[in-house]
């Protein structure tokens, strides 16, 4: 029960932190997505059965509190989890420039995935340019590190983990 507890609280504090930083870049043009960080970390701590569930609920969350396409983030969120969990077995994610690299890989293809299913379901495109989509995966991959950190330092012992 300790480690849904914890969990919980990560999640409020990923929701918090993801509200102030997307608000606070997106003045200047730029996506930032603290809740797609969090989820990779999530993946790379946390058995399978909590991963994809934390990942879909992350998603989920963010399509609520979107104008877009209902259930794309979700979708996206259940894919980036499949390819961490694929990229676990081959990567170190302890090392700091596997969490930054894989980070910036999949911001990359976050953006670009959910603008493809916009386009294929609703008709439309919303595109904010390369600025947007390189600098705002250049700050995620920035944030890894410290997430992935905070994250190992709450979820690291306890029946959620992969660990344990």
């Amino acid at each position: 029960m300790w480690g849904f507890f914890k969990l919980f609280i990560a999640f409020v504090g990923a929701t918090v932190f993801h509200w102030a930083f997307a608000t606070a870049f997106a003045n200047i043009g730029i996506q930032v997505s603290v809740m797609l960080v969090f989820v990779v970390a999530c993946c790379t701590l946390l058995k399978p059965a909590y991963g994809y569930p934390m990942a879909f609920l992350c998603g989920l969350f963010l399509d609520f509190f979107g104008t877009k396409l209902f259930g794309n983030n979700a979708f996206t969120f259940c894919l980036l989890a499949t390819f961490v969990y694929m990229l676990s077995e081959r990567f170190d994610f302890e090392s700091i420039l596997p969490q930054m690299v894989s980070v910036f890989c999949l911001s990359v293809f976050a953006i670009l995935f959910n603008a493809l299913l916009l386009m294929l379901f609703s008709a439309s495109a919303v595109w904010q340019g390369l600025w947007s989509l390189f600098a705002g995966s250049v700050i995620n991959a920035l944030m890894a590190p410290l997430v992935f950190f905070v994250l190992r330092m709450l979820l690291s012992k306890g029946f959620v983990s992969k660990e344990a």
